[in-house]
């Protein structure tokens, strides 16, 4: 099995680091392909790295639809292209945040999110409404610790991130928290042993999820809205991911 792995950014480190992340999770006979897009911002920190970071997922789910992965995993809390990269391949697509309050949902009655910068907490309202989970979500907190420096996390960063979390447990009640961030995905089990609650990554949940709708030989439903993509012309960047895509034909 082969899963497409995207980070939406375009920090080498973290597409590497959220890689070692995914392997630690897949099961042996998985391979996780990660990439990152060809442009756009180096972190995700608002409405306008996430709109150009969106078309970065769509083009690599584009040039990724001729190989056929078994399942595709966006790998960024704002599940940036989710849509976009279900209208270009029939495999399974994941976004982390989904995925995470899923999982979370599964081990507690409530949960709090805890990421990066305070701005962005918004955008992760937004999913919990659209994703349905306005009952179990409690509340979500920002940190306002950048992205980039996940890249090579300091001990003092993790302690912030683990006081952030404890002070939410405390504030929410929850029984859980969930990390909002890809870049945070090293420091679970850290953070699990520290707070002693279940804490979610949703990197390594949404692998797993991938393997196991991929196992049950699901795909993404090609009627409505997630059909293939119109064929049509693209101009400027984006003209070699025009023209007639090949998720139709998969």
């Amino acid at each position: 099995m082969k899963i497409l792995l995207v980070n939406p950014n375009t920090s080498a480190p973290m597409t590497a680091s959220i890689a070692t992340a995914a392997r630690e999770v897949a099961a042996a006979g998985t391979e996780i392909v990660p990439v990152q897009p060809s442009f756009g911002p180096l972190s995700i920190e608002g409405h306008y790295d996430e709109a150009f970071a969106a078309a970065g997922v769509a083009e690599q789910v584009r040039l990724a639809a001729a190989w056929r992965p078994d399942a595709v995993v966006v790998a960024c809390f704002g599940d940036p292209g989710l849509d976009a990269a279900r209208e270009v391949v029939e495999a399974p697509v994941l976004g982390i945040a989904e995925a995470a309050f899923h999982a979370a949902s599964f081990l507690a009655t409530g949960f709090s999110v805890v990421t990066t910068m305070t701005r962005t907490c918004v955008i992760a309202e937004r999913l919990v409404q659209r994703y349905g989970f306005e009952r179990q979500c409690r509340g979500i907190h920002g940190t306002d610790i950048p992205v980039l420096e996940l890249e090579h996390c300091a001990p003092a960063t993790v302690d912030a991130i683990e006081r952030a979390a404890a002070a939410a447990l405390e504030r929410d009640g929850s029984g859980a928290v969930v990390l909002g961030c890809a870049g945070m995905a090293p420091l679970c089990r850290a953070l699990e042993t520290r707070l002693g609650v279940p804490v979610v990554d949703g990197v390594a949940a949404a692998v797993k999820f991938a393997e196991g709708l991929a196992a049950l030989g699901l795909r993404t439903s090609k009627r409505g809205d997630y059909a293939a993509p119109l064929p049509k012309r693209y101009t400027g960047w984006a003209a070699a991911l025009g023209d007639s895509p090949s998720s139709g034909s998969e």
